[in-house]
């Protein structure tokens, strides 16, 4: 199964993600601060980055940008729960396959999981 990365500034976000991702079989590493989501990607490969787009310090945006310079290939799904034309536009623009509006729905997320790693 697939290494996924998922960052997002609430816990309890993460760790639902997290859960649903390892039923499945992934192996997940999850984080709230973009270092150490950064450091990891570095340090591992990873298959898919699920990040939310509105962090602490950075955007996902930006996050996802760092991401593709470790790892042109990493593959990305974008959580928002303030969904805007633009911020689809730029993290489209930037290579994220997908995109989640927030509050999180089980079924969707593990469909475009699923699907963004059938790529």
């Amino acid at each position: 199964m697939a290494k996924i990365l998922v960052l997002d500034d609430v816990l309890d976000a993460v760790i639902l993600i997290k859960k649903i991702l390892q039923k499945k079989g992934h192996e997940v590493f999850a984080f709230t601060e973009e270092e150490e989501a950064l450091h990891c990607a570095q340090s591992n490969e990873i298959d898919l980055a699920i990040l939310d787009i509105k962090l602490k310090k950075m955007s996902g945006v930006e996050v996802l940008e760092e991401l593709k310079k470790t790892d042109p290939s990493i593959r990305a799904i974008m959580l928002t729960g303030y969904p805007t034309l633009e911020t689809a536009r730029q993290s489209l623009k930037l290579g994220a396959s997908e995109y989640c509006v927030k509050p999180i729905d089980k079924d969707e997320l593990e469909e475009k999981v699923a699907t963004v790693l059938k790529d």
